[in-house]
């Protein structure tokens, strides 16, 4: 039996990523040992792995804040009680916390992020076009170099969709006499939302089509504010805020479609085994982020020849009108909502 320890900080979208993975390597390996360490709020996302995956959290912003806190917390968990550990996040503080397990010869193996290629991807000039590995398979590959190969003969099968959790939904939301569609036009960076004017002329459009059920996703402040102003606008839409994560994966399973950006609920979704349309602007599927398993058809986006510019969609418009959303029409949007969904 080996110990595994797998860490992955953050973000939400980059640990709902992995979460299928360590549950389908779990059942795999089941003589082996998982503990996932991540913030704390990411743990619902874990619910329902095998008995063989533990989950520990990482208090980043007080008990395990900082250089000292990543000594605490490889205290916490002792170098005793593992045996390998897979990094993939492998940024400064995952490489501390890493760092005091390797004074105990402990094997410390990294995800390959592929930099070198992402810069060439989203410099100006000279463009490098070519899609780089997902992050799912850059994490597979890292429990492979552990020596733990994924069967995707026994993986595929585990992200066919399923009905169960249909009931207790409508026992909260009524019964699905509708299309149930989820929009969550928000996103962390500018680089990646699409225009709230242009958002709202979506969202307007179905809350005035009574086969639609519009379900809100969002839970920045700022989010949740700009939902209850369509809220009470648009009184037909059910908000959601304050839920677990848990809650709204189990939400997302029982939607037709979800519609949101290069985000955290694009990746929630998938994890929901629920089409997802994406909205694309300053970044792009190529750096390797894409949701899993969704279809490219699903993808909206310009061909403006300056995007990508940013990775991650952090990096502000060269030319100030970020115009890789704004020229994305309304209707071409809702059209491509309404030939997936089925209208």
């Amino acid at each position: 039996m080996a110990r595994i320890l797998v860490i992955r900080l953050s973000a939400l979208g980059d640990v709902a990523i992995s979460v299928p993975l360590v549950k389908a390597l779990a059942e795999q390996y089941p003589e082996h040992e998982f503990l996932m360490i991540s913030k704390a709020q990411m743990a619902g996302l874990f619910e329902g792995c095998p008995s063989n995956v533990r989950f520990k959290a990482a208090e980043l912003k007080d008990a395990h804040k900082g250089p000292w806190g990543m000594f605490k917390l490889y205290r916490e968990i002792g170098a005793n009680n593992v045996d390998v550990i897979c990094d993939m996040h492998h940024v400064i503080r995952t490489r501390i916390f890493c760092f005091f397990f390797k004074l105990h010869r402990i094997p410390v193996f990294c995800i390959d992020k592929e930099r070198s290629e992402r810069r060439k991807l989203t410099r100006r000039k000279n463009k490098v076009f070519k899609q780089l590995k997902t992050s799912f398979e850059r994490y597979r590959a890292v429990f492979a170099r552990a020596g733990l190969s994924l069967n995707y003969f026994d993986f595929w099968p585990k992200m066919v969709p399923s009905a169960e959790n249909l009931p207790s939904v409508e026992a909260e939301y009524g019964q699905k006499n509708t299309k149930w569609l989820g929009f969550a036009p928000f996103a962390r960076h500018e680089g990646k939302i699409y225009p709230t004017n242009l958002s709202e002329q979506v969202l307007a459009h179905f809350t005035a089509d009574a086969r639609v059920t519009v379900f809100l996703f969002g839970g920045g402040k700022e989010e949740l504010d700009q939902m209850k102003k369509w809220k009470e606008k648009y009184p037909t839409l059910i908000l959601q805020g304050g839920k677990s994560l848990q809650d709204e994966v189990k939400l997302m399973s029982c939607l037709d479609l979800m519609f949101a950006m290069d985000s955290a609920n694009m990746h929630l979704g998938s994890l929901a085994h629920t089409p997802v349309i994406s909205v694309w602007g300053a970044t792009h599927k190529f750096a390797g982020f894409y949701g899993l398993f969704q279809s490219e058809r699903n993808i909206v986006q310009s061909n403006i020849e300056c995007r990508p510019c940013s990775v991650f969609g952090n990096k502000p418009c060269f030319r100030g009108d970020y115009a890789c959303m704004n020229q994305i029409s309304p209707v071409t949007i809702i059209q491509r909502i309404q030939k997936e969904i089925g209208l």
